[in-house]
């Protein structure tokens, strides 16, 4: 299906001409938007698998480099990199599509973004799905995360900030962090996306004791990349997601993480109150110790103020959708099909009846 999947490259301006975003598209101008976005670390092509397969069945789909990433503006400016600004990028993306609203995908910090345009701008919203990272958490800054931590696998007084400690360690040391991660952009990235299996324990060592452990750069030297083996990604995907992350640098991409009492107030006042009627659906990634919301409370909020939410589990890591993308892009499928028919390609010109004889 993919082989003739075309991938075309686009830009936009906006907040006054300073700032760019670069973005992939595939598929029918006409076909049903949707609309990729991200996390850390990441860059639009990282999103193929998706690409091809939605617009293969006849999704205009979209990807970003989102801010601070890739082809798109990467400024050393903090401010860039809170929410209120992304948001403010994702309008801009969507507007230049021509559209007026789409379904959102979002990943990890991508997760986050989509959530605070949902939260901003439910208008724009047709659906939302989310990877990894539910709904009203990590967009409202720490209190949206922190207090939903499994206190028994992190009891407070010896991991206050339990899995999250890393999160700390850049408010703390952030200069330090990105030069870790520069200096190891290959190595990291190899080790962040290897293969997983169902992990033995649920406590995540690294990611919990990091600023007890000295931060980033006292984390012993990660294997060479012919010890780790391939990550999940293709070959020329992983190449040229490497090859932007080595010319931008991880600067940009950590500064996400320096906004959270800045989010909580951006969207703990928006109109919306942090609720979606629309159709929304979380894939849990059953692997994944950080984000982990198989033991812990992180996806409570969620079920709480969304009224039409699905929810579906892949047996992957964090990065589920390259692990597994067969099985992510049949749940976003499946999702469109039952709960927003009239998303589905073709929909309008063909119709679909369905007739059973008794």
């Amino acid at each position: 299906m993919a082989d003739g999947i075309k991938l075309t490259e686009h830009e936009t301006s906006y907040s006054g001409g300073d700032k760019k975003i670069h973005y992939l598209a595939a598929g029918p101008v006409n076909g049903p938007l949707i609309i990729f976005i991200h996390g850390w670390p990441g860059t639009a092509i990282t999103w193929k698998a998706q690409l091809e397969a939605c617009a293969g069945i006849g999704f205009r789909a979209i990807s970003p480099d989102m801010p601070g990433y890739g082809k798109s503006t990467a400024r050393h400016v903090l401010d860039d990199y809170c929410q209120e600004a992304i948001v403010e990028g994702m309008m801009a993306l969507l507007a230049d599509t021509g559209r007026d609203a789409a379904i959102w995908v979002g990943h990890d910090w991508g997760a986050g973004c989509t959530s605070s345009v949902a939260t901003q701008h439910p208008e724009v919203v047709k659906a939302l799905i989310n990877i990894s990272v539910p709904f009203h958490t990590i967009e409202l800054g720490w209190d949206g995360f922190l207090p939903l931590v499994n206190r028994e696998l992190y009891p407070v007084d010896e991991y206050e900030y339990g899995q999250w400690d890393y999160q700390k360690n850049y408010e703390e040391s952030f200069d330090k962090a990105v030069d870790w991660f520069d200096l190891n952009v290959t190595e990291f990235c190899t080790a962040a996306l290897q293969r997983t299996k169902a992990p033995e324990s649920r406590f995540s060592g690294a990611s919990a004791t990091l600023r007890k452990g000295g931060g980033w750069m006292s984390v012993a030297k990660l294997p060479s990349v012919e010890r780790m083996g391939p990550p999940c990604l293709p070959p020329d995907v992983f190449e040229s997601f490497i090859t932007d992350m080595k010319n931008v640098g991880f600067w940009s991409a950590s500064a996400y993480y320096m906004h959270h009492k800045r989010n909580a107030e951006y969207n703990g006042k928006a109109a919306s109150g942090g609720r979606l009627s629309q159709p929304v659906l979380f894939i849990h990634t059953a692997y994944d110790l950080v984000c982990d919301t198989k033991t812990s409370r992180l996806a409570e909020p969620m079920r709480q103020v969304c009224s039409n939410l699905t929810e579906t589990t892949v047996n992957a890591g964090h990065f589920a959708q390259y692990e597994k993308p067969g099985e992510v892009n049949a749940a976003i499928f499946r999702f469109v099909v039952n709960e927003l028919p009239t998303e589905w390609p073709g929909y309008w010109d063909s119709g679909y009846v369905s007739k059973k004889v008794t």
